[in-house]
């Protein structure tokens, strides 16, 4: 699995590069929950992007630290923040969709030579994980060897 995501995201990051583009890919799920010019709250692109607040968190300070967004107090709640696209973020934007456009076109060029669709399986995989997370599948694993191994010694 580690070593699909690193092919995976290293020749996204690659084509960044290619199109003479600063940018972590990492960055995506923030730009695309930020992309309609609505300014959120670090929970609402969480929710939007569907990632973790934690990571949310983490991903807009670094995208603050690269003048890619800028924050702003919430109307009515001045310690609540929101977040919106920089100007630079904004002027960047369209050239990121391209990237995006090109990279769907090369995912959808993977699951057409594969037996089966790379998409559907993450898709599958990441709903049977919602179901029963794989630190339960591990625990109920070593449950089981447990007891197996026990009926063996006795």
């Amino acid at each position: 699995m580690r070593h699909l995501i690193e092919l995976l995201d290293g020749a996204v990051a690659a084509s960044y590069v290619e199109a003479g583009i600063d940018y972590r890919p990492r960055y995506t799920p923030v730009m695309r929950a930020l992309a309609e010019g609505t300014p959120r709250t670090v929970g609402q692109i969480a929710e939007a992007a569907g990632i973790t607040q934690p990571a949310a968190t983490q991903t807009v300070a670094l995208m603050l630290k690269e003048d890619l967004v800028a924050t702003m107090p919430a109307p009515g709640d001045a310690r609540q923040k929101l977040v919106r696209l920089s100007e630079r973020g904004r002027d960047l934007l369209p050239h990121l969709q391209r990237c995006w456009a090109a990279t769907s076109a090369a995912a959808a060029s993977l699951d057409a030579d594969l037996p089966y669709p790379l998409s559907a399986t993450l898709a599958h995989a990441i709903e049977a994980l919602q179901c029963q997370p794989f630190g339960a599948r591990i625990r109920a694993a070593r449950e089981r060897l447990t007891l197996q191994d026990h009926k063996e010694e006795t």
